[in-house]
């Protein structure tokens, strides 16, 4: 089973960068998502799939894969574009859109 060795993304729902900053290794799901018949909630019988450690570097992750023999795939990340954007620019005189209520 090949786990995957990745930075989390910053969630929708943050402003901050909470748990940005360390790395992650989970194991990739072996099958896929059933649904059970009678409830019709989500379940796996992969029991690795619940496993996520987390490491304060990538090569402290990819060390411990390697320790274990664990086959793994480095996911980098992409960086993040930088926003200059102000509340005040709403009101700015000659702002490209109408502002509308």
């Amino acid at each position: 089973m090949v786990a995957r060795i990745y930075k989390p993304a910053q969630t929708a729902m943050q402003s901050g960068p909470a748990r940005t900053k360390e790395w992650l290794l989970e194991y990739e799901p072996e099958s896929p998502r059933e649904i059970d018949p009678l409830m019709g909630w989500t379940s796996s019988r992969d029991m690795k799939a619940q496993i996520s450690l987390a490491f304060h570097t990538k090569e402290e992750a990819i060390a411990y894969a390697e320790r274990n023999g664990i086959p793994y795939r480095l996911a980098e990340p992409t960086p993040r574009r930088l926003v200059r954007k102000s509340y005040a620019d709403n009101f700015r005189f000659g702002r490209l859109g109408s502002w509308t209520h």
